[in-house]
């Protein structure tokens, strides 16, 4: 897994001389010749490249437009000084450290982090870097994720951007029949459906239970959540949204409830 989890919602990837917000130059990869990207950093990032490996993106002063901003910015340990580029160890320790790191850095709880519009991407250098020897790895928060259309734009700051009750703009909603084919949208926006809740399947030691125990749990939790969440109605919808052994091999535990509602 190359990136952040992202299946339906985030929750679940330079040298500067510009001023303003961006940090300053992290120290220097293993070449000596390619800086460790600045911390706070802001980026006008797209969902293309996003999906790719490294970003050859130039920053933008974070008082400007932008969808994304370094949240992490650090060499690499030295286990990884012989690794090759795809090596998933390095997949997997991007995401276990980018991870943790966002939700420390937003201000969220776990829950809280997968019911929002927000997720993080990771970079690594690009090739031509990593075959001269830079090892260093970049976090970006951004402003969507895989099933959003187009990123919101974010402000100068987004440390603690979820602390507290965050406002709708940041909060995940979708359009569509059903929660499985929608489009994510801020919840701002004219929605059908609603994240309002997540279950915890089982602690960060437990083995994966396989996909039928996964759905069958998560859906049984969900139409009791939603319908508390409602209000308990007579009638209502709900939808879920559930996580494979990938997942769950690299650290996720929850699956996310969705209310059919256009509140």
């Amino acid at each position: 897994m190359s990136h952040a989890w992202r299946d339906v919602v985030p929750l679940a990837l330079l040298a500067i001389t510009l001023t303003g917000c961006l940090g300053r130059p992290g120290r220097s990869a293993s070449s000596g010749d390619v800086p460790v990207p600045a911390l706070g950093a802001c980026y006008r990032l797209t969902p293309q490249d996003v999906s790719q490996a490294s970003s050859s993106t130039a920053p933008v002063p974070c008082g400007q437009p932008h969808t994304a901003q370094t949240f992490v910015a650090e060499a690499l340990p030295d286990r990884f000084a012989h690794a090759s580029y795809d090596d998933p160890g390095l997949a997997a320790y991007a995401y276990q450290t980018c991870s943790r790191a966002f939700i420390e850095h937003t201000g969220a709880d776990e829950s809280l982090a997968m019911r929002s519009i927000l997720s993080w991407a990771w970079f690594r250098p690009s090739h031509e870097a990593w075959d001269a020897g830079a090892r260093w790895y970049r976090c970006d928060v951004i402003g969507g994720g895989d099933q959003t259309r187009a990123y919101v734009d974010l402000p100068a700051r987004t440390k603690g951007l979820l602390l507290g009750r965050p406002d709708d703009r940041w909060m995940v909603c979708a359009q569509g029949a059903d929660v499985s084919g929608s489009v994510k949208v801020p919840c701002t926006q004219k929605h059908d459906w609603r994240a309002v809740t997540t279950i915890v399947l089982g602690s960060h030691t437990d083995p994966y239970p396989g996909d039928r125990v996964v759905q069958t749990r998560t859906r049984a939790f969900c139409s009791t959540s939603v319908g508390a969440w409602l209000g308990y109605p007579v009638d209502y919808d709900f939808g879920y949204s559930w996580f494979h052994a990938g997942e769950w091999d690299a650290g996720n535990r929850r699956s996310v409830c969705w209310a059919r509602t256009d509140r």
